[in-house]
């Protein structure tokens, strides 16, 4: 079952004394959070009144937050958006709908789910876990189709 809010980062710390927050993304960049007007906290939604991409991060005022302190009571707060906001090219799919999916070998064996995915410089590197832990590169070469509706099916060599 899907979710309607999907975990996109994280508040933290504030920025500056006007009620700024700082947000670590969770989404591929801090680009793709800017694009949203409304987050939700606590599952209650909070109107963005601007933001902008400082290095990594989201610096964002959010409605209602007016001061350094307000802005306090949000560290460590996970922000959330609302899946039918955020719209994904073609073949793109959000981690979280991921995580679970049954993974099999193009031999037809039974590897196990996917229990991570980790976000290297080098490029997202899926984790497998079942009778073993086997750790898959995402590319062309590994991984063959990848379908939220029925799993994964990847292409082992030797070592693996």
């Amino acid at each position: 079952m899907t979710k309607k809010f999907l975990e996109a980062g994280k508040i933290v710390n504030t920025h500056g004394v006007r009620g700024e927050v700082r947000i670590t993304p969770w989404a591929d960049s801090a680009d793709f959070l800017k694009r949203f007007r409304v987050f939700y906290i606590d599952e209650q939604p909070v109107k963005v009144l601007r933001s902008r991409v400082h290095k990594t991060q989201l610096i964002a005022q959010l409605e209602g937050i007016e001061d350094v302190n307000a802005a306090m009571a949000l560290k460590n707060k996970v922000v959330c958006i609302d899946r039918a906001d955020a719209k994904l090219p073609d073949g793109r799919f959000f981690v979280q709908d991921l995580i679970g999916l049954p993974v099999h070998s193009d031999a037809g064996d039974d590897l196990g789910t996917l229990a991570e995915v980790l976000d290297l410089p080098q490029g997202q590197v899926y984790i497998v876990r079942g009778q073993r832990e086997i750790l898959i590169p995402d590319v062309p070469d590994f991984i063959l189709d990848l379908n939220p509706e029925t799993g994964l099916t990847v292409h082992l060599i030797e070592g693996m």
